[in-house]
């Protein structure tokens, strides 16, 4: 029989921490082999797997190092401060990682890449199939419309998300800008208020909803004069975003070291 995947979950309490024990425990080659969270999280001392009613065996802990020491890699959807904090001892225990948290600084992005030369990481603002496909295809659609078109990117996620944009949306117009040759530090429009002027046509606009329980939409409009073209991603369950960062652990099991990201994995280079 062959090994299967043992991995450890950051923020094992969370709503994508459950998804992610969840998807493991439903897998055939994966196995859950440490749950990590704050201190103060009232799962702390719990079995990882207590809310499905079934016990994994895994307690929930604060201590990093006693979170990581049996596992190959840990998947980490927290905040930017506890991921650093993860992964400085994943980097020293020899344990990858697939990151899906989003709000990383650039300085704290260096870090991330600096801990890549020890261990293999795959970082992602979204782990989604569909989501990295659509990466792909706003790639595709840009290079078509260099010209001609006002680009705006619209995302909406629910009332609990403490970042706008989106990682993913921002990733979108990354995608989108490098496509057209621009660097998006220098045409993103994030706000819009009073008298604006016209609208510049080689700026990418940016608009984030905050509502309800939407777990992620992202649309990116292409508005030329007679038409529109609206590429549009929508998530109805975070099971999608659990999928995916199984499928980049199975990718890490032939990587030593590196930094990588869903491209890469899904092999749409």
């Amino acid at each position: 029989m062959t090994a299967k995947h043992r991995i450890a979950i950051a923020g094992a309490s969370g709503r994508m921490g459950h998804m992610l024990i969840e998807a493991i425990r439903a897998s055939d080659d994966c196995q859950l082999a440490g749950a990590l969270d704050v201190a103060a999280s009232p799962a702390i001392g719990n079995d990882a797997a207590a809310f499905t009613g079934l016990a994994s065996g895994i307690t929930v802990t604060a201590d990093i190092a006693a979170g990581v020491k049996a596992a190959q890699v840990l998947i980490d959807f927290t905040r930017p401060e506890g991921t650093l904090a993860h992964l400085a001892v994943c980097r020293a225990h020899g344990v990858n990682a697939v990151i899906g948290t989003t709000g990383f600084s650039d300085t704290q992005k260096a870090e991330i890449a600096a801990a890549a030369r020890d261990i293999a990481i795959v970082m992602a603002p979204n782990m989604s199939v569909g989501v990295n496909v659509t990466f792909k295809l706003l790639e595709m659609a840009a290079r078509a419309m260099a010209t001609g078109y006002d680009i705006e990117i619209i995302e909406a996620h629910h009332r609990h998300k403490v970042d706008a944009p989106s990682g993913t949306a921002l990733k979108m117009g990354e995608v989108v800008a490098g496509a057209l040759g621009r660097d998006l530090k220098q045409c993103a429009v994030y706000a819009r208020d009073g008298i604006t002027g016209e609208r510049d046509p080689s700026t990418i606009g940016f608009s984030a909803i905050r509502g309800g329980d939407i777990v992620g939409d992202h649309t990116v409009l292409f508005a030329g004069i007679g038409e529109r073209i609206e590429i549009t991603h929508k998530s109805s369950s975070r099971t999608t975003y659990a999928q995916g960062s199984l499928r980049a652990v199975r990718f890490l099991a032939g990587h030593r070291s590196g930094l990588f990201d869903m491209f890469d994995v899904l092999q749409l280079r």
